[in-house]
């Protein structure tokens, strides 16, 4: 019995079900309130009559109905401040863990609504967007090589450029062959994603769901019980309705509570069988292993094997986090010393399913690619005593005239990387004027359709969305940029009717279109509708006006490549004023998510000027790969640095490194970004000896000054607070905790922190309160700032400005 077992009914159900549940609970919250102000009232107006009472009894007669009355009116005052008490009692006891309940609830439904979609997005993604691309690009090819070949028999039948259409027909074959190949492998992944699915993920998903709303069940049971305690005044009359009370609430069994929910079958994922009606010789289901395959078949194998052995990394890293997280969890609940305690511990349980459901999706992902490995290693494996075949033969009229048609490898030019970052660099620049010169102006340039789309002002290249919306501003504003989710697709960014639009441009049958007439070139079709003022679709009423303008073009001369994160660092040379520089490259083949995770830095590093954080000078993000580009900060990196120079630095350069990085921080405080990734490796030391926060691949900027993050991959274990760790809860308080580290890194001169620790073992001390002992070259004063940082409620920690004036002042002395 469970929400597991039915899979088509259960996550409407469930949605109701929580509405109905939160509705619920208000009712109950609204019905405690009032029965705590009924009460206080009730309190009130005894007290009030007894105190009314005795002012106006007179005193000069004592007798048995006096003293009986007295007494009555004593108990009555005693009563008045029992049920003061009791109300006072309710109000701070199960009113108060009902409101935690209800928004423990509230987050369980939007974190229930967030891994239901994206459980169900991969699943559709995997099951039928990418086998419908497959299929519509399968049909097209097998035309294509029917056309092939009837061209090829009409070459034959003339005895005239038969070499020339076999060789056509025999590259349109292997890329049908190819596809094919390429369908039978999404089909079998589909077919065991759709399984894995079926029989683990979703049930998975839904039975984790299922056991927090029975644990929150338990929880309203044990705030009720405990409401029936205190409200009871143990009359008989009163005994009576609080009986039937417990008896009602006696009656919740969160293990009964949802058993209405059935099994339904699903629908399979197969193979297609109609595509094989105008295809020859293609097998269901099987891997062709041909002259025309084996090298893809190879490359395919090798790509699905990295990936399944870096899944599988994954999945053993979030499993260990999971169990320890459990474990966590069932050790509290046994030292729980009431049941009402486990309403302290659904954030943890929250964060417990959340890393179960990234457990559960690792395992369909191992499952899947296992499954297609599986179908690759049989082929190859089968196909490795001899040599691939050649493809089946063309069954022809004049077969015995055709003669081999051999085909010849094409040279491909490849250009370095050097002359790739030679080329411009342009968006986001600090100062346009300046680097324009103020004769030199875009903005009023109407894009000509004639020019490549690389070369139009109004095409930003691949701009992230979010950086997209912050240039419309007027209605009509319009840009061009390529999508970050579907690479090779190009999105019409607009601003319209106080809305910022995005429009899919649409490429079939070799031309660009909206929804209307099509053109060869987007820089056509772009320049139809900014002149005619056409409307992009009837539905939208969008008409093009003002196009946003790209800054002008930023040359720059490369020297070396320095290191690299996400892609690689060269330096350079600004060529208008032979300003040295760092580019930051971005891989062209990283997932859309990290490359807006790349940009993410430029985007946080163009609001901020500060001589402690390192500065921006421009981005390009019109053609891959995307770089950025800011100042060449010559010392390197602060961690290299101590170790080189640590015999020759001394307290007081030390100290002025603390106090650069404190106000740096502080800046950073004042504009409410969190920096997540602080540490020594992450600074870099400029001329003069000045210390610059760099590296905010991790950061985020949140008006409220938290962050929230469920995941723990790529943390930096021993730079990073409890409460991040244990919760996913970033801030400056957690930053501060990182500076604390920081600290320490600078005057042991770059031992890493916790030596002889492993990251596991650094973080179980810290949680039984250890802190690292004072490095040898550290002053007293300086390693109390550190135990202040090391605080383990966030609260209790300073703030940054705090630490910059108290380590100026340790510096002064």
């Amino acid at each position: 019995m469970g929400f597991g077992r039915d899979l088509r009914n259960s996550h409407e159900g469930l949605l109701k079900l929580q509405d109905w549940e939160l509705k619920l609970l208000e009712t109950v919250k609204r019905f405690m309130t009032q029965r705590v102000k009924s009460d206080k009232e009730y309190a009130t107006l005894l007290l009030s009559m007894t105190q009314q009472t005795e002012k106006q009894e007179a005193a000069d007669y004592v007798s048995t109905v006096s003293k009986s009355w007295s007494q009555v009116v004593r108990q009555t005052e005693a009563l008045g401040r029992v049920m003061r008490s009791h109300a006072d009692d309710l109000n701070s006891g199960p009113l108060h863990r009902l409101a935690t309940l209800i928004r423990d609830k509230q987050q369980v439904k939007k974190s229930y609504q967030n891994l239901h979609q994206q459980l169900e997005s991969h699943n559709h993604k995997v099951t039928r967007s990418d086998l419908e691309k497959l299929k519509v690009t399968y049909r097209q090819l097998s035309r294509d090589a029917n056309a092939a070949k009837e061209k090829y028999r009409e070459a034959l039948a003339k005895g005239r450029e038969a070499e020339r259409a076999r060789e056509r027909y025999d590259k349109a074959t292997a890329k049908l062959h190819n596809l094919h190949n390429q369908y039978v492998l999404a089909v079998c992944g589909a077919r065991t994603q759709q399984d894995e699915h079926r029989r683990c993920a979703a049930p998975a998903l839904l039975d984790a769901l299922q056991r927090m709303q029975e644990d929150m069940t338990l929880a309203l049971k044990s705030i009720l019980e405990e409401y029936c305690e205190i409200s009871s005044l143990l009359t008989e009359e009163i005994v009576k309705v609080h009986q039937e009370i417990s008896a009602a609430v006696e009656q919740i069994d969160p293990l009964a509570e949802y058993q209405h929910f059935i099994d339904t079958p699903e629908a399979t994922v197969e193979f297609d069988t109609s595509l094989l009606e105008e295809t020859e010789n293609l097998p269901t289901n099987e891997i062709l292993w041909n002259t025309l395959t084996a090298d893809s078949l190879q490359a395919m194998l090798s790509s699905a094997t990295e990936e399944l052995a870096l899944t599988q990394q994954n999945l053993r890293t979030k499993e260990a986090l999971a169990n320890d997280l459990d474990s966590k969890i069932q050790t509290s609940q046994q030292n729980a010393e009431r049941k009402s305690d486990c309403v302290l511990l659904l954030s943890q349980k929250l964060s417990l399913l959340e890393l179960r459901h990234a457990v559960q999706l690792l395992r369909s992902s191992e499952a899947r690619l296992a499954s297609q490995k599986a179908l690759l290693d049989a082929k190859m494996a089968a196909a490795a005593a001899s040599p691939p075949p050649p493809p089946p033969a063309l069954a022809l009229p004049y077969e015995d005239d055709a003669r081999s048609v051999g085909s010849t490898d094409k040279a491909k030019e490849k250009s370095s990387r050097f002359d790739t970052l030679r080329h411009s660099l342009a968006g986001m620049i600090r100062s346009p004027k300046a680097m324009l010169g103020s004769s030199t102006s875009f903005f009023d340039v109407i894009p000509t359709s004639e020019r490549p789309l690389a070369e139009q002002e109004w095409y930003h290249g691949a701009i992230p969305r979010t950086e997209a919306q912050e240039l419309l501003r007027q209605q009509g504003d319009f840009l061009v940029r390529e999508s970050h989710g579907k690479p090779g697709e190009y999105v019409l960014s607009v601003f319209s009717d106080e809305q910022r639009r995005h429009f899919i441009i649409q490429f079939a049958d070799n031309q660009y279109r909206f929804e209307g007439t099509g053109f060869a070139t987007i820089p056509q079709l772009i320049e139809h509708h900014f002149s005619t003022k056409q409307v992009i679709t009837k539905k939208s009423g969008v008409v093009l006006l003002n196009p946003v303008v790209k800054v002008t073009t930023l040359y720059i001369h490369v020297h070396t490549n320095i290191r690299g994160n996400f892609g690689e660092v060269f330096k350079g040379t600004l060529q208008r004023d032979k300003m040295p520089v760092a580019i930051k490259t971005c891989k062209e083949d990283l997932p859309p998510e990290l490359k807006i995770r790349f940009l993410s830095e430029a985007r946080i590093l163009k609001q901020y000027d500060h001589p402690n954080i390192v500065k921006l000078i421009g981005v390009c993000t019109q053609r891959q790969p995307i770089y950025i580009v800011m100042e060449l900060v010559p010392g390197g990196d602060f961690l290299s640095f101590l170790r080189k120079k640590k015999d020759e630095l001394k307290t007081k350069q030390l100290l002025r490194f603390a106090v650069d990085a404190a106000a740096g921080m502080a800046y950073l405080e004042s504009k409410n970004c969190i920096h997540r990734d602080l540490a020594a490796r992450n600074c870099l030391v400029g001329e003069g000896s000045v210390l610059k926060i760099s590296d905010f691949g991790m950061s985020r900027q949140e008006d409220d000054g938290v962050y929230s993050s469920s995941g723990l991959k790529q943390i930096p274990i021993k730079w990073t607070a409890p409460e991040a760790l244990n919760y996913g809860r970033y801030s400056s308080d957690s930053d501060v905790w990182s500076y604390g580290i920081l600290l320490w890194e600078t005057f042991s001169l770059g031992v890493c922190p916790y030596p002889g620790m492993t990251n596991q073992q650094a973080r179980e001390q810290v949680e039984k309160g250890y802190r690292m002992a004072c490095p040898q070259r550290c002053p007293d004063d300086v390693y109390k700032v550190m135990l202040r940082c090391w605080q383990y409620n966030p609260e209790d920690r300073p703030k940054f400005s705090e630490l910059q004036r108290d380590l100026a002042a340790i510096k002064r002395k």
